[in-house]
């Protein structure tokens, strides 16, 4: 082998290596991680006595390991390098399970699947179809939330839109959208809590 083919051979060699380790350590670069953040809003007395936030049902399409960060031209935009905290169902329900727990003092609030004992007189449900920004930049929180006494009742369970939009463009910071979309989570806490004050009492066995 001539001094050139060897020299030519150690250049080839140490450019996979270093394009090797820039793969390993692109691999290997921890995610930034976000989480929902309560917000308080208005407090008064009235409710039933124990209320279960149900895990919230959320779209396969925003229940990944990156944060959806927009929806535009037909496509599911990503945040790259971003990603929630925790599983964005179960978030979700804590997140709101402490909002309305501020929302309603004389109400004892858990979320589903916590280790409690007592025995819930209501359920909250949600179901999110929308949690991103929309085509403009702006934080979009759309789907269905249902509020029923835990007994019978007369007539079926009713659900009521949800549809929450930032008032000012988000999508340039993960950090922004992350921070609107806990106000989408606290309005659809502002809408629970005014429907469990006016729940009507469930029929009794």
């Amino acid at each position: 082998m001539t001094q050139s083919s060897t020299s030519r051979l150690r250049f080839l060699s140490l450019v996979g290596a270093l394009g090797l380790t820039g793969l390993l350590s692109a691999c290997s670069s921890d995610p930034t991680l976000y989480t929902l953040a309560p917000l308080s809003g208005v407090s008064q007395a009235g409710g039933p006595a124990v209320v279960e936030v149900r895990t919230p049902v959320v779209s396969a399409r925003l229940d990944r390991d990156t944060i959806v960060k927009a929806s535009e031209d037909y496509q599911t935009k990503l945040a790259s390098g971003s990603s929630w905290s925790e599983a964005l169902p179960d978030m979700l329900g804590h997140t709101l399970m402490t909002d309305l727990a501020q929302r309603l003092p004389g109400t004892t609030v858990f979320a589903q699947d916590d280790a409690v004992t007592t025995t819930p007189a209501a359920y909250v449900e949600l179901t999110i179809r929308n949690f991103e920004a929309d085509s403009v930049g702006h934080a979009l929180v759309t789907g269905m939330l249902s509020v029923h006494p835990a007994g019978k009742m007369i007539g079926p369970v009713m659900t009521t839109p949800v549809v929450w939009q930032s008032s000012e463009p988000v999508v340039s910071s993960t950090a922004k959208l992350t921070a609107a979309l806990s106000q989408g989570v606290a309005s659809i806490a502002d809408q629970a809590a005014a429907k469990l004050r006016v729940l009507p009492q469930p029929l009794k066995n």
